[in-house]
């Protein structure tokens, strides 16, 4: 088994080789000599050694998602996978689906109560929802490793050839494919570049906190004794299962890592009406959540100083907010005393005022803009922020149409947010998360 490093596309590295910034948390690792010499052979392709010092160095790279792992095939072939599709009313979609993994010989299909019986399924008489339909299928396989695919999914071929080497190393528990769409028209193209399936084309660690929180289990390759440590999906959840089951892997200490060479095609709901039904389903899930895993969901997540400088700017006080213009720059100093030269120190720091920015005004569209009517200012700065989605939507599909679908995505998923978090009384997921000033150190 080879395996090489695929650097992150965050990762900034020292002059000396010997700090290292990337990931997401941004965390920053600091390196002895012989260390930075041995990732720097690595980053010019040289693969990971077997020797303990080196693997144990890789990995707390990978952990940190400053790099992420490229396997070559190691021991598990798709003799070591069952494919579980959970379905309800939707022949035709199974029937691609089953042609598209004929090289998978163990496939479990869960009928969950659809109105014409799926011939050789296990059957639930009536409907108790995906999360009771995947765990049937799961306890119902013999082999290590299950693949979910839901009955709107088809794979490209040969998806499982980048999954499952990926399993090689035994702290991951899960592993999720790109989930790109089948849709055509307007919504296609929108869904194209901006669909909730879809983590995009970089790789990597999935937790709360980081670039890519969660993993929809549409499309997910899970050991199966790291799901059966956790009893499975939470039969109780209509909506928010799969964000459920991934939190409470990370939460045992097991590792989920999103892989976007492996790619399966999603065909979303038919009509407008549907699809946006279902993105105001997919937001009730949020104040569940957010009471089984506290701390952990939230509209928008920054520094506490930044939060503060750009409340002040747009409130039209900008005077409160300059000291804070010193923790940017104290930041910046320390990134360049750690030996990274002043354009990437200004770098690094920029990235983060700009997903500040950027944070705050998907929150403004999707979860504040009741407040923001309230006042002129605030229907200003809410109209602002259609700028970006308007010149995104001319640039990526040109097709003023986007910018629309946009709108009522944004306002869809949030009015379920509003909903439930109205019902349960539960806020959290109505506020931003304000944190100390980023990184994590390490030493290697």
């Amino acid at each position: 088994m080879t395996t090489t490093l695929r650097p992150d596309a965050r990762l900034r590295v020292s002059g000396d080789g010997r700090v290292l910034i990337g990931g997401s948390p941004l965390r920053m690792l600091r390196l002895s000599p012989a260390g930075a010499r041995q990732v720097r052979a690595w980053l010019d392709g040289e693969p990971v050694g077997a020797e303990p010092a080196a693997r144990a160095l890789a990995r707390r790279i990978f952990a940190a998602s400053i790099a992420h792992p490229q396997v070559a095939a190691g021991h598990y072939t798709r003799d070591d996978v069952t494919v579980v599709v959970p379905v309800k009313d939707n022949p035709s979609g199974l029937a691609r689906l089953l042609a598209a993994t004929g090289e998978v010989r163990s496939r479990i299909v869960v009928d969950d109560g659809s109105a014409e019986p799926v011939a050789g399924a296990v059957r639930h008489e009536s409907a108790r929802g995906p999360a009771a339909a995947r765990n049937s299928g799961y306890r119902s396989a013999t082999t290590e490793l299950i693949a979910f695919l839901d009955s709107d999914i088809v794979p490209d071929p040969g998806w499982l050839d980048t999954v499952l080497p990926l399993f090689e190393d035994p702290a991951v528990a899960a592993v999720a494919p790109r989930v790109r769409t089948l849709a055509r028209g307007a919504l296609g193209r929108y869904e194209t570049h901006r669909s909730s399936l879809d983590m995009g084309p970089e790789p990597a660690v999935v937790r709360p906190g980081g670039r890519i929180a969660y993993v929809p289990t549409a499309a997910l390759v899970i050991r199966r004794t790291a799901l059966a440590e956790l009893g499975g999906f939470d039969e109780t959840l209509r909506y928010g299962e799969d964000v459920d089951l991934i939190w409470r892997l990370v939460a045992a200490g097991r590792l989920v890592r999103y892989q976007p060479d492996a790619v399966v095609r999603h065909e979303p709901r038919a009509t407008l009406r549907d699809w946006l039904a279902q993105r105001y389903a997919y937001g009730t899930s949020a104040a569940e959540l957010a009471a089984r895993h506290p701390g952990q969901l939230y509209c928008a997540r920054m520094p506490w100083p930044t939060a503060f400088r750009w409340l002040a700017i747009a409130a039209g006080r900008p005077l409160p907010a300059v000291p804070t213009l010193a923790e940017p720059v104290r930041r910046m100093n320390e990134l360049r005393a750690h030996g990274l030269p002043l354009s990437t120190a200004a770098a690094v720091i920029g990235d983060r005022e700009v997903s500040a920015v950027r944070q705050a005004g998907d929150a403004l569209r999707r979860i504040w803009w009741p407040a923001a009517l309230l006042t002129r200012r605030g229907r200003y700065l809410l109209a602002a922020t259609y700028l970006p989605v308007a010149i995104d939507a001319a640039v990526r599909t040109r097709d003023p149409r986007a910018a629309l679908l946009r709108i009522a995505d944004d306002l869809a998923y949030g009015c379920g947010v509003w909903s439930a978090s109205l019902r349960s009384r539960k806020l959290e997921p109505l506020l931003p998360q304000l944190i100390r000033n980023g990184g994590t150190d390490a030493t290697g």
